[in-house]
């Protein structure tokens, strides 16, 4: 977009999984999975065979010539691609291209969930770790910069895309190439925090489809803008077709949240991956509740997004904002101020209209919202807004609510029901 921008009034973007017919004169579709149809699939749980899958998935996207390396942000996501990782180059010759072990790498604010998590991780696998630490002043200075690279205006996806952005500079200075990253499964197995209101299965399988099919929107323009950015690769093994289509194949019942059963979110993956022969990871980090990689930098990162945005937009501009920004209208200060930036960059109205919008809590789409009444009344993409959900909920509004809530990884940890494996006996 940056390179058209200057010279095109009017950008048509492509949908996914779609190519042009010179036959027809119009798009057709060549990526046709089953899921596509949201139709409700049937299909029992396997947990052998996620697990098969998602490894298969992991070591055909080692295949590189490059030094490289796993994100690993301490979260069930990035900790299982790390965990796969080891695992396999401890039983092959691949480690040599680049020392005998794995490289790590973890941002945040110092004392935030995501290191303390990383750091556990990479040292029960035993991983060169990098831990990096930015202030949300480097975070602030950053976001014009991450704004015109990412070609966004997306509260959630500036959120998260300006430590990732900072990361990758750090990760390229030192030469590594390619990184490994976990973005996909949240959309896959309805891992985001909004999920535990899901009203039946039909709806939370249809929410994942709508997920997965916006992702080129969100979670995979913020780790392929962000990271390439600074010219480097980021693969995501979630996202392999096959285990997509394995994973989207189950019968959605099994992963809809029942704490009466021990059921957090994404648990059909982490009790696929709860051996206690062979530990993948240790249990409470197997276990640990989802964390928006936005929240998990810190908290507060999104509250120092906030004041910041305060000081720049008055009471007066949101009042106008229908005016100014008659589409896609910024309904909070902070999204007012992304959108100026934005603006600055890309001033075409055809650029403005590349972006989605829609109110949503917690990453949830604007049909999601729907399943609480309350969460009309707390519109914020932060994993925090899903009150009653998160540990670290907000109190009442988002502006309230500050870095010393309680830490996730430290005080609230789920494990299967009576702490014991829940995977069949031959799959242990």
């Amino acid at each position: 977009m940056k390179a058209l921008s200057d010279d095109c009034e009017r950008f048509i973007s492509f949908p996914p999984g779609h190519l042009y017919s010179s036959k027809t004169g119009g798009l057709r579709r060549w990526y046709n999975p089953p899921w596509f149809s949201e139709c409700i699939p049937s299909t029992p749980y396997d947990p052998l065979l996620i697990r098969e899958s998602f490894e298969k998935a992991v070591i055909k996207r080692l295949m590189t010539d490059v030094p490289f390396g796993v994100l690993l942000s301490g979260g069930l996501d990035s900790s299982l691609v790390a965990s796969v990782v080891s695992r396999h180059l401890a039983e092959t010759k691949v480690a040599r291209q680049w020392g005998n072990k794995l490289h790590t790498f973890c941002i945040g604010l110092k004392g935030s969930p995501d290191l303390k998590a990383a750091k556990e991780v990479a040292d029960y696998l035993g991983t060169v770790h990098h831990e990096l630490h930015f202030t949300v002043q480097e975070g602030i200075d950053s976001l014009e910069e991450v704004i015109y690279h990412v070609e966004t205006y997306d509260v959630t996806t500036i959120r998260a895309s300006t430590p990732m952005f900072l990361m990758s500079r750090k990760i390229k200075s030192l030469g590594v190439k390619m990184v490994l990253s976990g973005e996909g499964s949240d959309e896959i197995f309805g891992g985001y925090l909004y999920f535990h209101k899901a009203p039946n299965k039909k709806e939370f399988h249809e929410e994942t489809c709508r997920k997965i099919k916006a992702l080129h929107l969100y979670d995979c323009l913020r780790a392929n803008k962000s990271t390439s950015a600074w010219g480097l690769e980021a693969r995501v093994p979630f996202l392999d077709k096959n285990f997509i289509n394995v994973a989207m194949d189950m019968d959605p019942e099994c992963k809809m949240i029942r704490r009466d059963l021990g059921w957090i979110e994404k648990w059909v993956l982490r009790n696929a991956f709860d051996d206690d022969e062979k530990p993948y990871l240790p249990k409470h980090i197997l276990y640990r509740q989802k964390e928006q990689f936005s929240d998990g930098v810190g908290y507060s990162w999104i509250d120092g997004l906030k004041d910041h945005a305060n000081e720049h937009v008055s009471d007066s501009m949101m009042m106008n904002a229908s005016f100014v920004y008659p589409e896609n209208t910024p309904t909070t200060k902070e999204a007012y101020y992304y959108r100026t930036v934005f603006e600055k960059f890309y001033p075409k109205n055809a650029a403005r209209l590349t972006v989605p919008g829609g109110p949503s809590v917690a990453c949830s789409t604007a049909k999601a919202v729907e399943w609480d009444a309350a969460w009309s009344k707390l519109l914020d993409p932060s994993g925090r807004a899903a009150l009653g959900v998160h540990d670290a909920a907000y109190e009442a509004t988002p502006e309230k609510a500050h870095a010393s809530l309680v830490d996730p990884v430290a005080e609230n940890v789920f494990c299967p029901a009576h702490g014991e494996s829940l995977l069949p006996a031959a799959a242990v």
